[in-house]
């Protein structure tokens, strides 16, 4: 057949399909999308575009999530989101909930000493300290479900290739780090199954204290294989480099990621000066690249089939970069919309803007190729008798093999 284009086949090309064929795609495009995301959620208290935030990052994660360990921790940071809500508002219930004219309910106040002064344990409990604690914590747990999608699609361990040479040690570390929450689930899962299959039926403090250990072993065996795995490649091998060019290299790093920092601070708080935003910014940026360019060069390592930027990578990017560039429009132009009034209340609204900057973030789920999975299991053979079969198995309903006469 001349027309067949097989995929893998030499001397062929395949032929373009829709949709594209599975690959993975560069973790540091889901890394830009999952952070244009969370700075979307840092520009708004306004619960119904937090809401459309959570939805989309949820969507994303389970269309183009795959199958490895570290892929299936996004309910842990939902839980932990969660969490991060419900301590927000009790917060404001705990630490003086009355300021408000819409008093809800009111608890016995505990008295304090004189040298607490202005600190209020319980008494009244106004709708609009509970609605604002509510709103707060509700962008905090966004923001973290953003970084917690991130982590669920993007390998980590393929983020580190993607590392320049001057935080090679650091991302090492940054890596080891960022897999100990997946590794624990999936450690817990693991011991669990196990259980199951023994019989074990102990519930509450019991099985707790049958699950920790396990999960504590499989946890230190598997660092320390990592451990002895990135010694045996190399890792934190790095070539000589003189004092002077190790101190100019570490100046140039601090002073830059110094100035990300403010500058990072200047563009999301709108009573910055102007020059503490943009402009600090670039300029941190530009004196951080330097010293990254400068300290890069005493690493020295080869990288096995580099991951490339592709237009899927570029669409997802860029897909997080316009949210967060539609947000801080809406910012400038009607920011009434994405900070509700809690005095007086009113009722949560969204304008178009907003909507299509949230909805921005959902072209990666439709417009990138899903993630390979893992080879399932081959089915069993299909049974075909042999001399241990008798009737109680079944074998009246089996041939048996006939014996060729030796020669």
């Amino acid at each position: 057949m001349s027309g067949d284009r097989t995929p893998g086949r030499p001397g062929r090309r395949p032929s373009l399909t829709w949709p594209p064929l599975a690959r993975p795609l560069h973790p540091g495009a889901w890394w830009l999308w999952a952070l244009g995301l969370a700075v979307a959620a840092s520009r708004t208290t306004n619960p119904l575009l937090l809401a459309m935030i959570l939805a989309v990052a949820a969507y994303v994660v389970v269309r183009r999530r795959g199958d490895a360990p570290w892929a299936l921790s996004f309910r842990m940071y939902l839980a932990l989101g969660a969490f991060i809500i419900v301590m927000r508002v009790a917060f404001r219930v705990v630490f003086g909930g009355g300021q408000g004219d819409t008093v809800l309910f009111t608890l016995p106040e505990i008295p304090l000493p004189e040298a607490a002064a202005g600190i209020r344990l319980f008494g009244e409990v106004a709708a609009e300290q509970l609605l604002g604690g509510f709103y707060d914590g509700l962008r905090l747990a966004t923001m973290v479900v953003c970084v917690g999608a991130a982590n669920s699609l993007a390998d980590p361990k393929r983020m580190l290739k993607a590392l320049p040479g001057a935080l090679y040690e650091v991302g090492a570390s940054v890596v080891v780090a960022l897999t100990v929450a997946p590794q624990l689930v999936e450690s817990v899962r693991r011991v669990r199954r196990a259980r199951r299959l023994r019989g074990a039926a102990g519930k509450g403090r019991r099985a707790l204290r049958g699950i920790i250990i396990p999960v504590l072993e499989d946890a230190l065996n598997r660092s320390l294989a990592l451990a002895a795995a990135m010694a045996s490649r190399g890792y934190g091998r790095t070539a000589g480099a003189d004092p002077r060019t190790r101190l100019i290299t570490g100046v140039l790093v601090i002073v830059g990621l110094v100035g990300v920092c403010g500058g990072l601070y200047g563009v999301l708080d709108a009573a910055a000066p102007p020059l503490l935003g943009a402009p600090l910014l670039l300029g941190g940026g530009a004196v951080a690249l330097t010293g990254l360019l400068v300290g890069g060069r005493r690493v020295r390592r080869t990288g096995y089939r580099p991951d490339r930027w592709r237009p899927a990578e570029l669409l997802t990017a860029g897909a997080g970069a316009a949210t967060a560039a539609l947000m801080f429009l809406t910012a400038g132009v009607d920011p009434e919309n994405l900070y509700p009034s809690l005095s007086p209340l009113s009722w949560p609204e969204l304008s178009l803007v907003p909507v299509l900057a949230v909805l921005a973030g959902l072209l990666p789920a439709f417009l990138t190729p899903e993630p390979p999975r893992s080879a399932a299991t081959p089915p069993a053979a299909p049974y075909t008798g042999g001399a241990t079969d008798g009737p109680g198995a079944g074998g009246a309903n089996r041939t048996r093999p006939r014996k060729e006469p030796v020669p």
